[in-house]
């Protein structure tokens, strides 16, 4: 076969052609596809969320400029609203997906990428800090010191 692979089309079980990209294309960054605005970074970070009616303790799962998700016991229903709290972050949020203990939420305003990553840094020294700590306390039951 000859050509170039720009000169490609394949029909995937859609029927819908894809034509391979030239590789010498200039490059804008893509769109985002799907029900996703935004990227996301997962996470596993507590977190809390507070309604008018209640204070419920939550992990936070994914993060990204316009959302989360979170795991918690009772999910609220779609369109009920809250504050996410986590970090030094507070957040007002709506419900936009409902599942078995799990939300995804929309932000009432964008984060900042900055924002985004300081999250990620907050995350990664999380999971260290609590493995030392809990490497303390055991330490200080083995010698029978009380925890400071």
């Amino acid at each position: 076969m000859s050509g170039s692979l720009s000169s490609l089309v394949r029909l995937p079980l859609g029927g819908i052609p894809f034509v391979a990209p030239r590789p010498d294309a200039d490059e804008e960054p893509l769109a985002n596809v799907g029900r996703r605005r935004a990227a996301r970074l997962r996470l596993s970070i507590p977190a809390k969320l507070v309604t008018l009616s209640e204070t419920r303790r939550c992990v936070l799962l994914d993060i990204s400029r316009t959302g989360a998700q979170i795991n918690l016991s009772r999910p609220l229903g779609v369109g009920e609203a809250g504050l996410l709290q986590f970090a030094d972050y507070e957040l007002f949020v709506s419900a936009i997906r409902a599942a078995t203990g799990r939300n995804g939420l929309e932000f009432d305003a964008q984060i900042a990428d900055e924002d985004v990553l300081e999250i990620r840094r907050f995350a990664d020294t999380f999971e260290l800090d609590q493995r030392r700590a809990l490497l303390r306390e055991a330490q200080q039951w083995a010698t029978g010191r009380a925890a400071a």
